[in-house]
């Protein structure tokens, strides 16, 4: 468990080493293996984890298509935070993609984090904060590039992605076909 405290630690770095031993304490280690979900659409999400090894995919149908939202691997936390925090059913699929090895906190002790970290309101503002950032990140970066230049800058910044991820995963998170990403990356490859 040295190795969650010290992303903890990352996530929450004005976290004090007794409210991180705490904070610690209300995680269980867990495998889930290829293909299981950890959550469906429509049912609610009973658990906040950390990737310690292994890589997962959150989607949603649209259209009869899969739309991949996100992918994540170590060092990552995943969960439906709408689900989570709300308590309402899961807008997502989050499914493995491989054998996966987690850090998980039940929706229950998430809830009540509170009553035993005095400073958990100013902490999980700070975490969800980080989170809406690279929420915004994303957007803009969708925004504001070109499919060539998206997949560039994702490939920069994820290269081992693409050689652990189905491609049309990574074409539907990139916002193109799989065609388009095949063409592309030949392109690249030539050039």
């Amino acid at each position: 468990m040295q190795e969650l405290q010290f992303y903890l630690k990352g996530y929450f770095d004005e976290i004090s080493s007794q409210d991180l031993e705490k904070l610690e304490s209300f995680f269980f280690p867990e495998k889930i293996k290829k293909g299981e979900f950890l959550v469906k659409v429509g049912k609610l999400c009973s658990r906040l984890s950390f990737i310690r090894k292994g890589y997962i995919r959150v989607y949603a149908e649209v259209d009869g298509k899969e739309v991949t939202q996100w992918i994540g691997g170590p060092g990552s936390f995943i969960t439906e935070m709408g689900s989570l925090i709300f308590d309402k059913p899961s807008r997502f699929h989050i499914q493995a993609l491989d054998e996966l090895e987690l850090f998980s906190l039940d929706a229950k002790d998430y809830a009540n984090l509170s009553s035993h970290i005095s400073s958990w309101s100013t902490l999980e503002r700070l975490f969800i904060a980080k989170c809406f950032i690279a929420m915004e990140d994303r957007i803009f970066t969708h925004l504001s590039m070109t499919a060539e230049e998206r997949y560039k800058f994702y490939f920069e910044h994820n290269k081992e992605l693409f050689n652990l991820i189905p491609l049309q995963y990574l074409a539907s998170l990139l916002g193109m076909t799989p065609e388009t990403l095949s063409r592309l990356r030949r392109k690249l490859i030539l050039a």
